[in-house]
């Protein structure tokens, strides 16, 4: 009996590695050792587990952010964004790239939706990109990095996923997580305009001529309005968290009517747009829930056969006390990341790392934030890193995986530095939260 937590996971482990369906495969693993370590008194458990997280209300803003950022996506607030940042910065060395991740900051404050940014970035963005001379491993890896940030950025799903399984506040994890998200989009635009420096053939500069031509008189009156729509939105749903009027699902809400406002704004609110997004939300959201009742089940099982302490009784033998056990705990997260992603790895090891963060005297508002920032780098990294499936998908045909790969190894790099930022300089992501909302 005190070995079956470690066959479960291990047995958990090798079927996903085989390729089964996730939600499936974790029922499945529940069912199975449930029954065999608790009999048929277990059915008696798992409908409890099941309506708890079913009746969750916190949950109820997956389904509205979603539902937002699908909108958003069909809206052409995107593409706007991305023709006028390049203007905006077409003449300095390395603009195009720049502004790549300026708009990938922004449309992850305002969607969350890293296949709808990776994929609109890829088909706007990379032709230019390579045309314009840009190295092909440069402009691969910034598409990419760029499109996760909305993984980081609030609203993000992973935050409230992160919340409800930490019980951290929804709202302070967003106010948390501004500063470390804002601190990649730094560190990837310095090493942008680092890497147009030292190597100007990479980045070449859009020649003055064409660029004023481009620009002609109604830059601005264009840049504003690029701007102005997603900005209103943003200040809308995460205004209204930080001054304490809604709660995160009330602000979802409100994100999600003005979507829809925004859409019918761009004239783009048809009944074949409606009826897309409506199926997109329902299809994402259906996959979210049914992994979530799977690690439910899988979790209540897990606990039960006592493999939280089975974890913990490894983990408190690492040498270099609380934080020896940290660095295992973010390594275990980064590994990981190369072949689940991250709801999986949310819904499957954060129930069963976060306790022992707590135990440990670490800020739960605080490891919640490392995670999310470790998560991130699941998008990202081969051989199953999602981010790169997108961009290839819509990658013109002389872009191969291997430029694709090479060109996300530097962006992997400089979001383990974001990671250990916040792991040196707590405050980074604890700060604003107290400042806030205390």
């Amino acid at each position: 009996m005190e070995s079956l937590p470690g066959i479960m996971f291990l047995a958990l482990t090798v079927l996903l590695m085989f390729g089964f369906p996730v939600a499936f495969t974790l029922l499945g693993t529940a069912l199975f050792f449930g029954l065999y370590g608790f009999g048929w008194n277990f059915f008696n458990l798992v409908p409890l587990r099941i309506w708890g997280v079913i009746t969750n209300f916190t949950l109820l803003a997956v389904p509205l952010f979603v539902f937002m950022g699908v909108m958003l996506e069909r809206s052409g607030i995107a593409e706007e964004l991305l023709e006028t940042m390049a203007l905006l910065f077409g003449r300095l060395r390395g603009g195009l790239a720049v502004s790549v991740v300026v708009v990938g900051a922004l449309l992850g404050a305002s969607t969350g939706i890293v296949g709808a940014t990776v994929v609109t970035m890829g088909l706007l963005s990379l032709p230019t990109m390579l045309r314009r001379g840009y190295q092909p491993e440069l402009a691969t890896g910034t598409i990419s990095a760029s499109g996760t940030l909305g993984q980081i950025i609030p609203p993000s799903i992973v935050l409230v996923l992160l919340g409800d399984i930490i019980g951290v506040p929804v709202g302070d994890l967003f106010v948390g997580a501004v500063i470390p998200g804002l601190v990649l989009v730094v560190l990837y635009i310095i090493y942008i305009l680092i890497v147009a420096r030292l190597k100007p053939a990479w980045a070449p500069l859009i020649p003055i001529e064409e660029w004023r031509e481009i620009v002609g008189a109604g830059l601005f009156k264009r840049l504003a309005r690029a701007l102005v729509p997603p900005l209103v939105l943003m200040v809308s749903v995460l205004g209204s968290i930080f001054a304490g009027i809604a709660s995160p699902t009330e602000a979802a809400a409100v994100g999600a009517t003005g979507a829809i406002v925004l859409a019918a704004f761009n004239k783009k609110l048809t009944p074949d747009v409606v009826t897309q997004v409506m199926q997109t939300t329902t299809r994402l959201t259906c996959m979210v829930f049914i992994i979530l009742v799977g690690a439910g089940a899988f979790g209540l099982v897990f606990r039960g056969l006592g493999g939280d302490h089975w974890v913990r009784n490894i983990l408190t033998h690492i040498p270099y006390g609380k934080w020896g056990v940290l660095f295992i705990c973010m390594t275990i997260v980064f590994i990981i990341g190369f072949f689940l992603d991250f709801i999986e790895i949310t819904f499957i090891h954060i129930p069963v790392l976060a306790p022992i963060m707590k135990e440990l005297g670490f800020d739960p508002l605080w490891f919640a934030i490392l995670f999310a920032v470790n998560l991130q780098t699941s998008f990202m990294t081969p051989p199953f890193g999602f981010s790169l499936f997108y961009l290839k998908g819509v990658a013109p045909p002389e872009i191969t995986t291997g430029h694709i790969y090479r060109g996300i190894v530097a962006f992997v790099i400089l979001q383990l530095m974001g990671l250990l930022t916040v792991v040196l300089y707590p405050p980074l992501a604890t700060w604003l939260p107290h400042r806030l909302l205390r």
